[in-house]
């Protein structure tokens, strides 16, 4: 995951808990959203542990998947979960990627762009490998409101502490809403731009189902509570189980909409 904050993303399994299984049900609505035609050649820019190009392969029949990141251990992950003779992962970074101009028709990206520390060069290099007439996508959740288990994070967190502003990506990330988005690739010099939600259910098990993964250390509400002491960590721990909506089996049903944008390479 190319990121100007190499130390926010580490560990592929804590990512998979925190993350990871939410962007599974994303990746597939993005692409049907996208279209592609068969035999398409893809580039996945952060492509981590590689939701996205699992999701490219089962729907897309791609003749050629390259995934790149810049994390190691994600692309190790990656390669260990996905043993596909038309996939490829290399380490490399948003701002210069490992190829040609020109090399693919399809380059996409998933949950990856509010990281990258010059958002107009990764646009950029993402058009430059694409042919004209190629695709390029890419989605990003919406920290500031829809992205329902980090928003109630956040605002309990920031009602007792407000130092944890300074993790919030819903602050942070001001990319990550439709018009900046839409203002992005159209200043690239992207065709035929269009943005859409994708809402999909985030449904926990239990409030330990929810809680855990903020333990893993890896993302920003992650590295925040861990960065708490133990008495204050129970505190934050307590005040957000108050605040979720729970079921009479214990289970927790919020929502996460991410934003999708496409645009056409001219030419």
């Amino acid at each position: 995951m190319p990121t100007g904050q190499p130390d926010l993303w580490g560990a592929s399994d804590a990512y998979e808990r925190y993350m990871g299984r939410w962007s599974r049900k994303v990746a597939p609505l993005f692409l049907a959203w996208v279209g592609a035609p068969p035999a398409a050649r893809w580039i996945d820019i952060g492509c981590g542990t590689g939701v996205l190009t699992s999701a490219i392969l089962a729907a897309c029949e791609p003749k050629r998947v390259l995934g790149v990141d810049s994390a190691a251990p994600f692309l190790e992950a990656a390669k260990e979960r996905i043993r596909d003779p038309r996939v490829a992962f290399v380490k490399g970074d948003a701002l210069a990627i490992p190829e040609g101009d020109g090399a693919f028709g399809m380059a996409v990206s998933g949950l990856v762009l509010n990281f990258v520390p010059d958002k107009d060069a990764a646009i950029r290099e993402m058009i430059r490998v694409v042919r004209p007439g190629g695709t390029v996508a890419l989605y990003v959740w919406d920290y500031a409101g829809h992205m329902q288990a980090m928003r109630c994070f956040f605002d309990v967190a920031t009602a007792l502490d407000p130092a944890a502003r300074d993790f919030d990506d819903g602050v942070k990330a001001p990319i990550c809403r439709p018009g900046p988005l839409r203002d992005l690739f159209l200043g690239a010099g992207l065709t035929g731009v269009e943005v859409r939600a994708i809402d999909i259910p985030t449904a926990f098990e239990s409030f330990e189902d929810y809680w855990a993964p903020f333990l893993g250390g890896t993302g920003s509400a992650p590295k925040y509570c861990m960065s708490l002491d133990e008495a204050a960590r129970e505190r934050l721990r307590e005040a957000v189980r108050r605040r979720l909506p729970t079921g009479p089996d214990g289970e927790i049903l919020l929502a996460a909409r991410a934003w999708a944008v496409k645009g056409r390479v001219a030419g």
